[in-house]
């Protein structure tokens, strides 16, 4: 059998002898006259990739990858091509490990780049863990023993990988672990990759220093691998806490567990999932493998053991005892400068003072919510308005969705418990449905009544409901897929395409591919006729929702992972990670219109005001709501209130009033004018 290689093409094997490709007629080749493509595995927007066979050993697996990016723009084409090249020179760099694909061959062809490495008959443990449930101390123990090996000769290399998560090991048939998809690594330029670049990585396994600055350590790596450990000991993807708790969640890991781990493991993974990698304690693969060689202690489900000090704090101990030797001078020459500097910083706080010279701060006015409704027992994750104004619906972690009267703030009535916390609820532009999201179920309710319509249950390759996206007459649902067109497992590919269901027949509309990295947020314009997505390539697209053709690329500047369309569907806000930006688009002509710089830190989710002026904003952790005037560009309210972190928000539809819901456990109802 021979495979077509026109990326365009559905890639239906063709029988032996067969010139042209039956689907597209587009002429078959073997690559180099030696690589025999048979199979599509799976595809994205850097192209596609095919399960082969090497003529020239027998006919030997292997794997094809074909670069033909589905981007626009100069600038993002050759950044495809930096990562697709970077992969085929780190695996050269590698060379031949028993656990690292091998790298057999790169070329050009017909003007297109391939790379064909060694075939990993095997399944990701991301598959792994969807098929035989979570893992028990012991399995990841032994995952942590086998991929550290790795890593310590990965980083020996001064390579680091960048996108450690299941999807990337592969267990082989034999029980050894590969590591796979060296796409992002990045060369190791000194000790530490310190030169600030394009963030790259997965959301909620990649650590801070990577997503914000776009700086790589060893450390980096061995913080995904702490993640990785957290999602396959507890089926929960790191990226569902981290887009409540940003990078907090790591603090808390423990209360997310099935079954206790012991204090040894709890320790280990407390010193990986630290948020500053200075505080990482670990700093080699080799030092983890460490004490993990340590004789076990018990399993003691007690509270959560803080890490140990930071090779810095333990420094100090050296020094102490270090001056306590040192001669007189040096004490006394020490002590001259400790004095200098003192007298500088004294300086510098005293001189404006009594001259007059001062910077008057901007003055922001706070607002105190007028009202706080309470009724829910856990954490609320999502309000909605309908459209009249007069109720509201809100979804919980203690699996209730409850409405209230936003006049009165009186709950109108509790729909019944769900199974699982309910991670979005919203509302149909006329006003009739209430659709809810819990964990694989969609189920679309009567607003008057509270009785349930329907209910859908996503197939199983929806391993993951976010990001999802419905749209405003409740008949589309919009997903983003673990799995690759054929239902396999994405074991070559980190491209998960879009896919859109019909919510009335359960039954798949179509599905669009053009991103060349995860996609992370979708959202469908109040009109419901548009589909934005953005990716972790930088870019959002726009598509034409009822054709599934694309309509515009964007480009940012960092990865983008949340997106919201303005009431009247003519402009778009997009959240970056790493620039700390909301950028405000024209989504008639593509062009940025301006872009929100004075953040703090990372926002989480922002909603325009019904006239399209005004932009609300959340910061992860944050308890802050913030109010920004999208003529000036400028924070014009803050709203205090909440004693922790915000979650969603909502307009009214006069604007008068908004809405939010926390990890409080309340809802708050603020009055704008």
């Amino acid at each position: 059998m021979l495979c077509c290689l026109n990326s365009a093409c559905h890639n239906q094997p063709n029988p032996d002898g067969t010139m042209f490709c039956s689907n597209c007629g587009t002429r078959l080749v073997v690559l180099r006259n030696r690589y025999c493509p048979v199979k599509s595995l799976g595809a994205g927007g850097f192209g596609k990739t095919y399960l082969a066979e090497d003529i020239d050993k027998l006919n030997e697996p292997c794997v094809i990858k074909q670069f033909a990016p589905q981007i626009q723009g100069t600038a993002s084409l050759n950044k495809a091509t930096e990562l697709f090249e970077q992969e085929a020179k780190r695996l050269q760099q590698l060379g031949k490990h028993p656990q690292i694909p091998t790298l057999l061959a790169y070329f050009e062809e017909d003007n297109r780049l391939y790379l064909v490495q060694e075939f990993i008959d095997g399944q990701n443990l991301l598959a792994e863990l969807q098929q035989q449930g979570i893992f028990n101390e012991q399995k990841v123990r032994e995952l942590l023993l086998d991929l550290l090996e790795i890593l310590k000769t990965v980083h020996q290399q001064k390579v680091i990988h960048r996108d450690i998560k299941p999807e990337n090991i592969i267990r082989r048939s034999d029980g050894k672990l590969v590591l796979i998809d060296f796409g992002a690594s990045k060369q190791l330029t000194m000790t530490v990759m310190t030169q600030p670049g394009t963030a790259i990585g997965s959301f909620g396994y990649a650590p801070l220093e990577q997503m914000e600055g776009g700086k790589a350590y060893r450390a980096s790596d061995l913080y995904s691998v702490g993640a990785t450990c957290f999602h396959l000991l507890t089926g929960i993807h790191p990226w569902e806490l981290w887009k409540r708790q940003g990078y907090g969640w790591g603090a808390n890991w423990r209360q997310h567990l099935q079954q206790p781990v012991s204090q040894d493991l709890g320790r280990i993974l407390d010193k990986l999932l630290q948020e500053k990698y200075q505080q990482r304690y670990y700093q080699s693969a080799a030092e983890v493998l460490q004490d993990l060689n340590l004789p076990p202690s018990p399993v003691l489900p007690t509270q959560p053991v803080i890490a140990a000090a930071s090779p810095a704090v333990r420094a100090i101990s050296p020094l102490k005892q270090a001056l306590a030797n040192a001669p007189l001078i040096t004490k006394l020459m020490l002590l001259y400068a400790v004095a200098v500097n003192v007298f500088i910083l004294i300086g510098l706080f005293w001189i404006p003072l009594f001259s007059g010279i001062t910077d008057s701060p901007k003055t922001i006015a706070t607002i105190t919510p007028i009202k706080t409704l309470q009724g829910h027992s856990d954490k609320i994750n999502s309000v909605a308005i309908s459209p009249d104004g007069k109720t509201l619906a809100s979804g919980s972690d203690d699996k209730t969705i409850k409405l209230w009267n936003l006049t009165t703030g009186e709950q109108i009535r509790t729909l019944p418990r769900q199974s699982f916390s309910v991670s979005s609820v919203a509302i149909s532009r006329d006003g009739r449905t209430l659709t809810s999201v819990s964990n694989k179920t969609i189920k679309l309710w009567n607003l008057a009544t509270g009785e349930q319509i329907r209910t859908r249950t996503l197939p199983t390759e929806s391993f993951s409901v976010s990001p999802v996206a419905i749209s405003p007459d409740g008949k589309t649902l919009a997903l983003v897929s673990d799995y690759n067109l054929d239902g396999t497992s994405a074991s070559y590919s980190l491209y998960e395409p879009i896919k859109l269901w019909n919510l009335a027949t359960g039954e798949k509309i179509r599905t669009l591919i053009g991103h060349s990295d995860r996609v992370d947020f979708v959202a469908i314009s109040p009109d419901g006729k548009t589909l934005v997505s953005s990716s972790q390539d930088d870019t959002i697209k726009l598509w034409n929702l009822p054709t599934g053709q694309q309509i515009r690329t964007l480009t940012g500047d960092f990865p983008l992972f949340y997106v919201a369309f303005s009431a009247d569907g003519k402009t778009l806000a997009s959240v970056s990670v790493g620039g700390n930006t909301i950028k405000l688009w024209n989504l008639a002509t593509g062009e940025q219109i301006r872009t929100l710089t004075e953040l703090s830190s990372m926002v989480s989710s922002v909603a325009f005001s019904p006239d399209g002026k005004t932009l609300a904003s959340l910061t992860f952790g944050d308890e802050t709501i913030k109010l920004w005037n999208l003529a000036t560009g400028e924070e014009i309210h803050r709203f205090t209130g909440h004693s922790d972190a915000v979650n969603s928000i909502a307009f009214s539809p006069d604007g008068k009033t908004l809405v939010s819901a926390s990890d409080d456990k309340n809802i708050k109802i603020w009055r704008l004018r």
